[in-house]
């Protein structure tokens, strides 16, 4: 919601973020939510979904680098990989950075996100043209249902909150879905909502995954400054194997360039405050 005219604010429950605004530049109601772009005084532009910020041009790259390289380089040889939602293209951008992922598949249900990023975030889409980069605009929860078994690597789950339709994407259902699209050693990753504000969800995402059939489950955490608590966390999935250890070397000397993401950084946000663990080892 917009406080004023100067200013964007986001209202949680007694927490709220706001970010002083020049313009807004876009307005569109679309058969599935309301997007707004706006330019900020401080963090570019700004894009909000139903309301709620969803990404903007200052700080996006800790979230899409994070929601993408820790999975990949933990992967063996991702070579196939399937997005669910992610409609501004940022995480299949950075997914798009590894030579060996021969294919990224976008399942996206709004494809105005796509095409509104593309005009007003082209960075975030400069590879949506990549030979390796196919779209499919439709409801994943169907499409992943009914997708061809042991055929994926990797399956980033880059969805909104787990409230409304979206919850069905955190679902014991849906997690066995994308398990049994993924081949074994393949690996599940979602996002899974502020360590500080929602430990609660994060609980449940690793107890859903363990019921549909993962072998293992790990959260990481990372800085997300426009989401609520300005921390954040994704929580990684495995079939068919434990999750131990990354591809240190090649994450050391990768090949392409990334701001926040690189092999120490792999290490440090794998190591969870004591809080966590213990309500962890408190859902198991």
């Amino acid at each position: 919601m917009v406080a004023d005219e100067s200013w964007f604010t986001e209202k949680g429950e007694g927490y709220g973020i706001s970010l002083r605004i020049r313009e807004k530049i876009h307005d569109e109601q679309t058969p599935f939510q309301h997007i707004e772009i706006y330019e900020t005084e401080t963090f570019g532009r700004l894009m909000t979904l139903d309301g709620l910020v969803m990404l903007t041009s200052r700080d996006n790259f800790i979230y899409h680098e994070m929601m993408t390289h820790p999975v990949l380089f933990t992967h063996t040889n991702p070579k196939n990989v399937i997005i669910v939602g992610g409609g501004d293209c940022g995480t299949l951008k950075e997914v798009l950075k590894h030579k060996q992922v021969e294919k990224a598949l976008q399942v996206e249900l709004d494809e105005r996100v796509t095409r509104v990023s593309e005009k007003y975030f082209p960075d975030l889409c400069d590879k949506n043209n990549d030979p390796r980069a196919a779209f499919l605009f439709q409801d994943a929860i169907q499409w992943m249902g009914e997708a061809t078994p042991n055929t994926a690597d990797v399956i980033i789950l880059d969805t909104t909150d787990p409230v409304g339709q979206a919850a069905r994407l955190f679902s014991v259902e849906f997690y066995g879905d994308c398990l049994r699209v993924l081949r074994d050693g393949g690996l599940l990753v979602a996002q899974s909502e502020s360590p500080l504000f929602n430990v609660d969800i994060i609980q449940h995402i690793h107890k859903a995954m363990k019921e549909a059939g993962a072998d293992d489950t790990q959260t990481i955490h990372f800085p997300q400054c426009t989401y609520p608590s300005g921390w954040w966390s994704a929580t990684m999935a495995r079939k068919g194997q434990k999750l131990k250890g990354f591809r240190e070397t090649a994450a050391r000397k990768k090949t392409f360039p990334t701001r926040y993401y690189n092999a120490d950084i792999h290490y440090a946000c794998q190591s969870l405050p004591s809080y966590v663990i213990e309500a962890l080892e408190k859902g198991d």
